[in-house]
């Protein structure tokens, strides 16, 4: 179980994944040396995995942003094991997730344009075993968070 000081720290690294120990020492009230051995802690307990830059898909040149419904066609630990191990090699999906429902993946993707994004379909992610996709191109960006809530 986490104290209300560790669901501080991890709340301050979720605002600011750079901010300096001293910085987050102070904001979470402990000695920069037992924040950093907190910090520690939760890294090797698994609370945090990591770190990363957010980056503008603009600037990047991948502004159009897709989910695809994804229908096999046919669920067998075989089918779902070669898309599984073929879509974590594609580098314009962000996530991709099994689902349950009427479909059997959700595919997020960044592309440049819908012309990239016909061209990354037919020849990428429409492959041996799809039996059929739905696109959704998103028109607006609402809310994107990789914040966590902490309760």
């Amino acid at each position: 179980m986490l104290d209300k000081i560790s669901k501080k720290i991890l709340s301050e690294l979720q605002n600011d994944g750079r901010i300096s120990n001293v910085e987050l020492a102070a904001r979470v009230n402990l000695s920069p040396a037992a924040c950093l051995e907190r910090v520690r802690k939760l890294h090797e307990s698994g609370y945090i995995m990591g770190y990363t830059a957010q980056l503008n898909p603009q600037l990047l040149d991948v502004s159009l942003l897709v989910f695809i419904e994804v229908v096999l066609d046919r669920t067998t630990p075989e089918v779902f094991d070669s898309f599984k191990s073929s879509v974590q090699m594609i580098p314009e999906v962000l996530e991709c997730h099994m689902v349950a429902g009427g479909f059997d993946y959700l595919v997020k993707a960044r592309v440049k344009d819908m012309a990239a994004y016909r061209e990354f379909l037919g020849k990428t992610l429409l492959q041996k075993g799809v039996r059929e996709t739905h696109t959704y191109a998103v028109m607006e960006e609402v809310k994107n968070s990789t914040k966590l809530p902490i309760k």
